[in-house]
């Protein structure tokens, strides 16, 4: 309890009023809360509270991304600042001999996701044998992803006796088939209906075609100061359109499964710290994005089901802050909105298209605007705009060269390519005359008989 005093935890979460005591007393738990409203809490503080009991025994936490993991080790990690109970992170993307020799060092707290920690196990490197506490974390997500034959090969390397408690936005009935199988009694809590979405969120949806999603994300982007989360269906169209950001003049990155995990961090991190404003991702990263105060979450892309859509929108409206969503859908995904109200029991109203400005005036609005942020660049990272301030649009800080310099410098570097390659073709032409005056030199003759 030291360490939630001294983050200043008074008012408990819904779901943490519910599930911390059922979780005190040992009992299983199916948990149904909506995204961001304290889940790690909630089963941090019991599973901590077992494990201090116990000598040896082991924590076990799957979530479905490496992103979540990250998030969840942090998060454990500030509550647990006074148990001194160690723990490790089994991702994706990292170095498996720095994990092999992490767990040898028998770790109190295992967060993994189930791919890689289904690598360990396959190579006999992780005990699990004295797992106490088995917590499954964004449930649905792990279903949605393939991962169910995984927990399933996990959930028998641990012992039968033990705590189970799952926690999910969304339930499935292939979740609840599944929790009836990991679980004996569990207590029900179910904060939100599945499929509700945080009251401090509105919701807006266009019509618009392909070709015009990227003039009306202009449009809105120029009227928000704060962090903007934007989701597309695929990889390609992810970096394409961080790309096509970048170029009106913001300061975007991206996150998907093409990037590498530093990469990711590092997206994440600089978005989270404001270095970027803009942070463009799919939905496998969707639950890994815990980040406060973001403004607005765009569906440039409108996602492949409902419960997509709840998790992505649960990205804004947190902790009690009011956000808005935005959705691009083109006509013939009508039915798509359809099933999301079905899903959500909510009418999404749809707004009529604002003025969409030409391709040759979005270019000249980049071009003064990178022009302007050229006058006044001073190395500092992208912020928030002050509200206050007469223009709160763009912030003074933004460093970032004008067309006109990009043509000059990619000039420049075909100059120096050129001038590279003649260089070399010079020098592979001499090394062959060499070669063929040093061949004549050698008196060979041609053996007869062979025109």
């Amino acid at each position: 309890m030291r360490g939630i005093i001294q983050l200043q935890y008074t008012i408990p979460t819904p779901i943490q009023t519910a599930a911390i005591p059922a979780g005190i007393d040992g009992k299983d738990i199916i948990a149904i809360a909506q995204t961001g409203s304290g889940k790690t809490v909630a089963f941090g503080i019991p599973m901590l509270q077992q494990l201090a009991k116990s000598k040896r025994g082991v924590g076990l936490v799957l979530v479905p991304t490496r992103e979540l993991a990250l998030q969840v080790e942090e998060s454990l990690r500030l509550i647990s600042r006074n148990v001194h109970l160690r723990s490790t992170v089994i991702i994706g993307g990292a170095s498996m001999m720095l994990q092999r020799n992490a767990l040898k060092k028998n770790p109190r707290i295992i967060i993994a996701t189930p791919g890689r920690l289904m690598d360990h196990i396959d190579r006999r490197t992780v005990d699990l044998s004295n797992v106490e506490v088995f917590i499954l974390d964004e449930a649905d997500r792990m279903l949605d992803m393939g991962f169910v034959r995984d927990i399933r090969k996990i959930e028998k390397e641990i012992p039968e006796k033990r705590q189970t408690m799952l926690f999910s936005a969304t339930m499935p009935k292939e979740i609840e088939a599944i929790a009836e199988t990991l679980m004996t009694d569990p207590v029900h809590i179910e904060i939100d209906r599945s499929g509700a979405t945080p009251t401090e969120v509105s919701h807006e949806m266009f019509l618009v075609k392909n070709q015009d999603k990227s003039r009306l994300l202009a449009v809105q982007l120029k009227k928000i100061s704060g962090p903007v989360l934007v989701f597309t269906r695929t990889k390609r169209m992810a970096h394409r359109l961080t790309a096509r950001v970048n170029e009106m003049g913001f300061a975007a990155a991206e996150i998907h499964a093409n990037r590498s995990l530093v990469q990711r961090r590092h997206a994440l991190d600089g978005f989270k710290r404001g270095t970027y404003q803009i942070l463009v991702a799919t939905d496998i990263a969707a639950r890994g994005i815990d980040v406060t105060g973001i403004e607005l979450v765009v569906n440039y892309d409108m996602p492949a089901n409902s419960e997509d859509y709840v998790h992505r929108i649960g990205r804004t409206g947190r902790a009690g802050k009011t956000g808005h969503a935005v959705s691009y859908a083109t006509i013939d995904q009508k039915s798509s909105i359809r099933s999301i109200e079905r899903f959500m029991k909510t009418k999404l109203a749809i707004s009529a298209l604002p003025t969409l400005p030409s391709e040759r005036h979005l270019l000249e609005t980049t071009d003064q605007r990178n022009s302007h942020s050229e006058l006044s660049r001073d190395g500092r990272p992208w912020r928030p705009a002050d509200t206050n301030a007469n223009d709160s649009r763009r912030p003074a800080s933004r460093s970032r060269v004008s067309r006109t310099q990009k043509s000059k410098a990619t000039d420049a570097n075909r100059d120096d390519s050129s001038g590279e390659k003649h260089f070399w073709s010079r020098f592979k032409k001499s090394r062959t005359d060499k070669k063929k005056s040093v061949g004549q030199g050698t008196g060979r003759k041609r053996r007869p008989g062979r025109g």
